[in-house]
């Protein structure tokens, strides 16, 4: 009976991350479409790095206050200074994601970043020597496949006409890069949890966005004529964009906070399965709010990637079970 309610608390803390997640992020995808195609008094704010830099300040203020609350002395998780490599990832791979959608459409872009678990999976194998189940692949190849047949029924003609600088191998070769960098980082995340068992989620989103702070700083800051001191400049004459840009980066940083809660509880792969699966989400409001009905493909889609995503919450019980039952054993 205990097992059982710490099986269940367990799936109950999952499902608090996931409405967290996703709560956070399709809104701060409102506000980011919001922020990059509204005009404020006839112009539009062009320096959407910026807000890479801006988020980071905001969620290492979050964190820093977070573990000042709740944190008793040296908790005794990884060092500050450990996370130095995953900043430098964390903080390339969205600038190349932001910089593909100049040369391909956003469902392409959701396409190529939906096998997200992939690489995640492979850098832990291949750099890590983690070992994953023919069931966890399933269930990864099931919610990544599910969410890039749906964006490619969502692709038409008329929205690639739209880009500015139309050019698949580039935009694509970004987003693989993107996703090198992004498997890269979760494996260090995971390595470093494995680590420092103490970590906590605050302990993660401190590291990472100290580091991420510092690199945005030389990137937007460092020399003459870089984009940070004209996005500084168009707030200040705009405070309408920069309130926009603080909810953007609240938004940010409670979805933050329930990312690395997810990975420190449960791993990067269920995190990025909640992730990818947010996307898919996002992609299926906006068909229900602008009025498009899905079509029957569409629908088996929903099925498809909920189904991947049904079967890992399934997977971690049962591995819950076992675990409990072995120390029960002993």
């Amino acid at each position: 009976m205990e097992a059982h309610g710490g099986g269940l608390r367990r799936v109950l803390v999952l499902a608090f991350c996931v409405a967290g997640i996703w709560s956070a992020y399709i809104y701060q995808g409102v506000l980011q479409e919001n922020v990059s195609t509204k005009r404020f008094d006839g112009e539009r704010f062009e320096h959407l790095a910026f807000l890479n830099l801006a988020q980071n300040v905001v969620c290492l203020i979050w964190s820093f206050i977070m573990i000042k609350m709740w944190s008793s002395g040296n908790s005794g998780g990884a060092p500050w200074w450990s996370y130095w490599s995953a900043g430098i990832t964390n903080t390339i791979g969205p600038a190349m994601g932001i910089e593909a959608l100049k040369y391909i459409s956003y469902p392409a872009q959701v396409l190529a970043k939906s096998s997200k678990m992939i690489p995640v999976m492979l850098m832990g194998t291949l750099v890590y020597g983690i070992r994953y189940t023919f069931p966890e692949y399933l269930c990864t190849f099931l919610v990544a496949g599910g969410v890039s047949t749906f964006a490619l029924l969502k692709t038409s003609s008329k929205t690639i006409s739209k880009l500015a600088h139309p050019n698949a191998p580039l935009g694509y070769g970004l987003c693989f890069l993107n996703l090198a960098f992004d498997g890269f980082t979760n494996a260090t995340q995971d390595s470093l949890k494995a680590r420092y068992p103490k970590t906590s989620a605050w302990d993660i989103m401190l590291g990472m966005n100290l580091w991420g702070t510092i690199y945005n700083m030389i990137y937007m800051f460092g020399w003459p004529r870089v984009s940070g001191f004209e996005a500084v400049r168009f707030c200040q004459q705009h405070p309408e964009a920069a309130w926009d840009i603080f909810l953007y980066c609240c938004c940010g940083a409670v979805g933050q906070n329930f990312i690395f809660l997810t990975i420190s509880r449960f791993g990067s792969l269920a995190n990025t399965t909640i992730t990818t699966t947010r996307k898919f989400v996002s992609i299926v409001v906006s068909s229900l709010l602008s009025g498009n009905p899905l079509s029957t493909k569409q629908w088996g889609c929903v099925f498809m990637v909920f189904s991947g995503l049904s079967y890992q919450i399934y997977l971690k019980w049962q591995k819950l079970q076992r675990l409990q039952k072995k120390r029960k054993a002993v």
